[in-house]
């Protein structure tokens, strides 16, 4: 009987200060964001993540954590099949209800286009 085989571990690539910005979060957010993240290495789906919405690209999913009367998310891509992409982290502060500033908004579709970018240049020539 064949032993079933491990799933292959995806490396993390930290698009722009992203890896900065996870840095400078509380240790226990970190914490949950780097178990979440090493789920997506390795193909899983973390608990709580979704699609982000709010108009960017629906391969762009983030993790949400509420601590200490803030939120904050990590965002990131596991839309290729060689890398994940960690897009962004940050403590959200809405000054319009749930919705997220436009500003984040935009510092996230630049870093997927960035992503993309990087993917196409360094890993889709090893796909063909």
């Amino acid at each position: 009987m064949p032993v079933p085989s491990k799933p292959r571990l995806k490396p993390l690539k930290w698009v722009g200060g992203t890896k900065k910005s996870l840095d400078g979060l509380p240790e226990d957010v970190k914490d949950v964001f780097g178990s979440a993240l090493l789920d997506v290495q390795y193909g899983e789906t973390p608990d709580g993540a979704k699609p982000f919405g709010e108009g960017l690209p629906h391969e762009v999913w983030k993790i949400v954590e509420d601590y200490d009367g803030d939120t904050y998310r990590a965002v990131y891509t596991a839309a290729f099949p060689e890398v994940v992409y960690v897009l962004d982290a940050f403590v959200k502060k809405s000054k319009s209800g749930i919705k997220t500033p436009q500003a984040d908004k935009d510092r996230v579709r630049d870093r997927f286009k960035a992503a993309t970018r990087d993917y196409d240049a360094h890993h889709r020539k090893r796909e063909k």
